[in-house]
């Protein structure tokens, strides 16, 4: 079964970082592309990023380039989205979700990502 578990968000003064991790489990997590995305209130979900499945390549959403680092770490079959320095705009729900097949490339649109594929999400708040 594909699940995937985000963590370390959290309250943040402006200009703060932030590093989430997203776990999987019941697949390795290499073999696909996995997409960053983020809710604020009352707004659409966005994807910030997301890195390549068979290149490790990263791509950003031109609002975050600069601030957002996507890594991946195999030996922990885990996904990390770096955030420096972090905005009052960035406060949002962040979720993780991963491409159904081992393609190459990945996807920033939400639509892409079925929804049985996205973990349960990590809030970040970043506020004086």
């Amino acid at each position: 079964q594909v699940q995937l578990v985000e963590s370390g968000g959290g309250l943040v003064q402006p200009g703060g970082s932030l590093r989430l991790s997203c776990a999987a489990s019941g697949f390795i997590l290499d073999y696909f592309g996995i997409g960053w995305f983020r809710q604020a209130p009352g707004k659409e979900r966005e994807g910030v990023g997301c890195i390549s499945s068979n290149d490790d390549r990263t791509y950003y959403a031109d609002s975050v380039k600069g601030r957002f680092t996507i890594s991946r770490d195999k030996g922990k079959n885990t996904v990390y989205l770096q955030i420096n320095p972090l905005q009052p705009e960035d406060t949002a729900i962040y979720y993780c979700a991963t491409e159904p097949l081992a393609v190459a490339g990945c996807d920033l649109a939400p639509a892409s990502y079925p929804s049985d594929y996205w973990g349960q999400g990590t809030q970040v708040t970043v506020s004086s």
